[in-house]
């Protein structure tokens, strides 16, 4: 079955990662398709998605943060008497069973790049006479919704990508987006915060597209004050995490101000357990691995803040033997630590999913981007246990961006495997920037202008990209 599938316009990369990633939740096979609408450009907020029943459209629907609504399409068309050709070749045996007496129905215009006016509305509303409504009119709480989509051509849109050609889709509504969720949980009510705390709804979408759901284990191991955790408690989801700096997993700023207190403000689960831990020297016994369903976090890339491992710099160097601190000083003891490179931190985070994850088990985690006026490829980190399914780029500013990878194990850890996961880490590390090494991309980010490019024309350094509201959110 075909629906229309409209996307709120925003995060434009992450939309079809997500949807996909829920249908695959919802038990949707190999069925799932995507169709772009006629004239219509791939960053449209309209698509055509078949999934395989009404029933997981309507909770993809729900359960998405960036899809606003699923419709079954009953017509389209340039203008609007080709819209009513198009709805009265509809078959009627799909559209009278929502027509009858006995239901109430609500009809609502939504546009996109423009705005109408009440008595436009009603017109558009009005002109739909032909379809034979039988039941009463109720705006408040209706059997059924139907909604007129419409958008008009327009070579700069109010900021919007080119629109070549008007478009208006009238359809019923199948499914719509929660959105009460995102207000409930954002950040600027939360208990306890830090610097990096993921932003709510980018913290659902890692959820989403690692399908955190009842019954399944997602680990954080960069857990910070468990802004990711909540968001996939949120969804049912057992949490577990851990993090270095054992004063953020720990004390917090108190006994009501810390990580458990913010899945006590929301009324969720406790985590499993919060754990003082290395992601450079993990502690899990040889004979533990595939426990977790999914390892969703943002790793420490030196923007905000950078990464840590544990010992300091003069054991790093070797000048300083290891010590073990007397059993009377460790209830207060915070660990040495020194710079810990984010091309190192992934490493050691593929080779704890290698070995955590379960069989199809997700990773889900950011990687930084420096964006390149040239438009030079860039390497991602790989794993022979794992297979890239999406890649969806966030861009921050003109110098950076961030891309969330999502990765499905496919084969089974071995020493074999780990082998040649070593091997791709070492043609990594030789061929990645320079910036990875030093595990801080801050003097990249923040760098000034160099004064040679103040005296030349600014318009050879614009990005060459199309820049329009969705891509910079």
């Amino acid at each position: 079955m075909w629906f229309l599938c409209v996307f709120y316009h925003r995060l434009l990369d992450f939309r079809k990662p997500e949807v996909e990633a829920l249908a695959e939740l919802f038990g949707e096979d190999e069925s799932l398709q995507w169709r772009l609408p006629e004239h219509h450009h791939n960053d449209t907020p309209f698509h055509f998605v078949q999934l395989s029943s009404e029933e997981i459209a309507q909770n993809i629907a729900k359960r998405s943060i960036l899809v606003k609504g699923m419709y079954e399409l009953w017509g389209q068309g340039a203008c609007y008497e080709e819209l009513r050709d198009s709805i009265q070749s509809f078959p009627d045996s799909r559209k009278l069973p929502f027509l009858d007496s006995d239901s109430a129905f609500r009809i609502s215009v939504e546009t996109f790049g423009k705005a109408l006016t009440f008595d436009e509305q009603r017109e558009r509303i009005n002109s739909l006479t032909y379809i034979p409504f039988q039941g009463k009119v109720n705006l408040k709480n209706p059997d059924h919704n139907f909604f007129i989509m419409e958008m008009d051509e327009s070579e700069e849109n109010n900021g919007l990508q080119p629109i070549l050609q008007r478009r208006i889709f009238f359809g019923r509504e199948v499914g719509f987006a929660d959105r009460k969720l995102l207000p409930t949980f954002q950040l600027k009510s939360r208990t306890y915060l830090g610097p990096t705390a993921m932003d709510a709804e980018m913290a659902f979408l890692m959820a989403n597209q690692a399908k955190a759901t009842s019954g399944k284990l997602v680990y954080d191991p960069f857990v910070g004050t468990g802004s990711i955790l909540v968001s996939a408690a949120r969804f049912g989801a057992m949490t577990m995490g851990a993090d270095i700096d054992i004063r953020v997993v720990r004390d917090g700023r108190g006994p009501d101000c810390n990580v458990w207190s913010n899945f006590k403000q929301y009324g969720l689960p406790m985590p499993v357990a919060l754990l003082r831990m290395d992601n450079n020297l993990p502690p899990w016994r040889s004979g533990i691995k595939e426990i977790f369903d999914a390892i969703i976090c943002d790793p420490p890339y030196g923007v905000r803040a950078g990464g840590r491992k544990s010992g300091g710099r003069k054991i790093l160097r070797g000048t300083v033997d290891p010590y073990t601190v007397p059993e009377d000083k460790r209830t207060d003891h915070i660990p040495s630590t020194g710079a810990y490179s984010l091309v190192e931190c992934v490493h050691d985070l593929l080779h704890l999913a290698a070995r955590m994850l379960v069989m199809k088990g997700r990773l889900v985690f950011f990687f930084p981007v420096l964006r390149d006026e040239n438009g030079s490829e860039v390497k991602f980190p790989e794993h022979p246990c794992f297979k890239l399914v999406a890649v969806s780029e966030q861009i921050l500013s003109s110098r950076y961006s961030r891309v969330l990878l999502t990765m499905v194990k496919v084969e089974p850890y071995s020493e074999v495997i780990e082998e040649a996961a070593c091997l791709m880490h070492l043609e990594f590390r030789e061929n990645h920037l320079k910036w990875l090494e030093e595990g801080n991309i801050h003097s990249s980010v923040f760098k000034p202008s160099d004064s040679s490019e103040s005296h030349t024309d600014t318009k050879s350094f614009k990005d060459p990209k199309p820049k329009y509201r969705g891509k910079y959110v």
